[in-house]
């Protein structure tokens, strides 16, 4: 048995694990993870973001955070940097702009590494901004973290919407708890309908490219005012 396995259930004990999923890419999950770490640490909460999307990280771009001048601390482990409260962990520690084309095994291992050495102390809620789809990363996610929840976003397009039903699907056969589908970039209907757990629709916000780097400015647009909105029904 991999001895990495004990260390992840005794780093992530008593913490609240919500990877934030989707069927496909650019639907906005970066972008609704780093919004949702800084609302819940503005509410109180005690918040880790894990950025395992390895192939193209981006949170650290959403939120402004260099991470050439902010490296992890060793102290048996690796003690994530903190940026606006929230404590932020990514392979872009250490890859830079590189691409790291990582596959199979190599994922795994590279998952169970990261989870079993990053020290994230005693947080309410880590969330983890998830590559697209049930690939490596989700599929160990899901074997090496017990209390795992998926939060999943989907856009109004019918590509998109049909991608996450299946995707919802298949988290529900495998019996993992779905906190509830958000819709994002609505621009006329909704797809309300389409789902069971729907929680909300966010608009698609014409100025949210300009806040982007600055976690301040971040907060005051409407994606963040509509996403607060529909955190309220989860927290």
């Amino acid at each position: 048995m991999d001895p990495r396995t004990g260390m992840i259930e005794n780093r992530l004990k008593g913490t609240r694990v919500i990877a934030v999923s989707g069927g496909k890419g650019g639907i906005g999950k970066s972008l609704a993870s780093s919004v949702m770490a800084l609302e819940l640490s503005n509410m109180g909460y005690k918040v880790g973001l894990l950025d395992l999307d390895f192939s193209s990280p981006s949170d650290h771009v959403i939120l402004g955070f260099d991470y050439s001048k902010h490296k992890p601390e060793e102290d048996m482990g690796l003690v994530p940097p903190e940026i606006c409260g929230v404590k932020f962990f990514s392979l872009v520690f250490y890859a830079g702009e590189n691409p790291s084309p990582l596959r199979g095994i190599d994922v795994s291992n590279a998952i169970r590494e990261i989870l079993s050495i990053v020290k994230w102390g005693n947080l309410d809620i880590l969330l983890i901004d998830m590559p697209p789809g049930i690939g490596e990363a989700t599929l160990d996610s899901i074997r090496l973290i017990k209390n795992i929840e998926f939060l999943v976003l989907t856009t109004p397009s019918k590509v998109s919407t049909d991608s996450v039903k299946k995707f919802v699907r298949l988290l529900k056969e495998l019996k993992m708890p779905v906190i509830g589908v958000i819709e994002n970039m609505r621009i006329s209907e909704s797809s309300k309908d389409d789902f069971d757990n729907f929680l909300g629709s966010i608009k698609f916000d014409l100025d949210l490219e300009k806040a982007l780097g600055n976690p301040e400015k971040l907060l005051k647009t409407k994606f963040s005012q509509e996403f607060r909105e529909i955190l309220k029904k989860i927290f």
